[in-house]
Order: C-alpha cells, then sequence, then structure tokens
C-alpha cells in the first residue's frame, strides 16, 4: 500500500492534548518543519497547487505563514510581503480587524505593499475559524490588489473556516482534520 505526501505529512505532525487550554487538541508543526524531508514536501505540495496561477506577491501572515511563504515566493518567483500584527512595520500601514473568541485584534501591511492589480496569494500555517485568513483577504482587497487565492497547511474543518472565505478565490488545504 502506497502512502500519500499529505499522510506523510500528517503523520510528522504532533498531537498535543489539553493545549493552550484543557479541551483543545493542538495540532504542533514544529516536528513536521524541523524534519528536512517533510518540510520541502509541504513547500513543494502549496507551490504546485497554485503553479498555474499569475502571482506577484505571497503574503505570509503572522508568524507561521512566514515560514512557509517565504520558500514558496522564491520557488514562485514572486515577492513576499509580510502581514504583521499591530505596531511591528516601520513605514505607514493600513490594518483591519478582526473578531476573536473574547474580542478583536488587528493586522496590517504596508501601505505600499502591493500595486493596483498586483496578484497576491495568502499563505499561513492553520484555517480554523477564518478570522485572521478573512482579515488578511480585505487587506489585499483595500490595497487595490487583485486575490489569487489562499493556501493552508492544515484546516480544522469543524471550525467553518472556509466559510468564510468563500468568495476569495482559491483555497487550499494540504491537511484536514
Amino acid at each position: 500500500m502506497t502512502i500519500t505526501i499529505e499522510e506523510t505529512v500528517k503523520e510528522s505532525i504532533r498531537t498535543v492534548n489539553d493545549f493552550p487550554k484543557k479541551g483543545i487538541i493542538f495540532r504542533d508543526i514544529t516536528t513536521a518543519i524541523k524534519d528536512k524531508k517533510i518540510l520541502p514536501l509541504i513547500v513543494d505540495y502549496l507551490c504546485d497547487k497554485f503553479k498555474d496561477e499569475k502571482i506577484d506577491y505571497i503574503a505570509g501572515i503572522e508568524s507561521r505563514g512566514f515560514i512557509f511563504g517565504m520558500p514558496m515566493a522564491y520557488k514562485l518567483g514572486c515577492g513576499f510581503v509580510p502581514v504583521r500584527k499591530p505596531n511591528k512595520l516601520p513605514a505607514e500601514t493600513i490594518s483591519q480587524e478582526y473578531e476573536l473568541e473574547y474580542g478583536t485584534d488587528k493586522i496590517e501591511i504596508h501601505k505600499d505593499a502591493f500595486g493596483q492589480g498586483d496578484n497576491v496569494l495568502i499563505i499561513d500555517d492553520l484555517l480554523a475559524t477564518g478570522g485572521t485568513a478573512e482579515a488578511a483577504a480585505k487587506l489585499v482587497k483595500k490595497s487595490g490588489a487583485n486575490l489569487v487565492g489562499m493556501g493552508f497547511l492544515i484546516e480544522l474543518e469543524a471550525l467553518n473556516g472556509r466559510e468564510k472565505l468563500k468568495n476569495d478565490g482559491k483555497i487550499v488545504s494540504m491537511l484536514k482534520y
């Protein structure tokens, strides 16, 4: 029986029960990304899913979106733009708030991160409720750029984050829990 790339990667991810609080099942990707054989499988998989798209920039969401976004940008021959938490970027920014379980948070990009009509792919490690990804999509659109789609290593299907993103282009998740 042949094991798929997805199964190989899934087996490399550590499951931690009751983290960060009781009742939560945490999917720890550090065991996958430290493996020199697994990390390229993840990057290659996500790149392959978007190789036929015209992409000018990858927007990596802080912080684990940086892990996959940078090598993807290199491999796809495009630029990389960090999507950061507030007060982390030195020049003028635009920001977008999003809902958390208790309250709100926000993310930012530099005001000049994208040009009018640039094609942007958003990358992050996890799609859960979709709040952060939806905020990143709004930032891309606010800037005048086109959103090509979004790529994630993991999607937690029970949290229905994909529903918030249904109008945001192609959505790819390598692993679904």
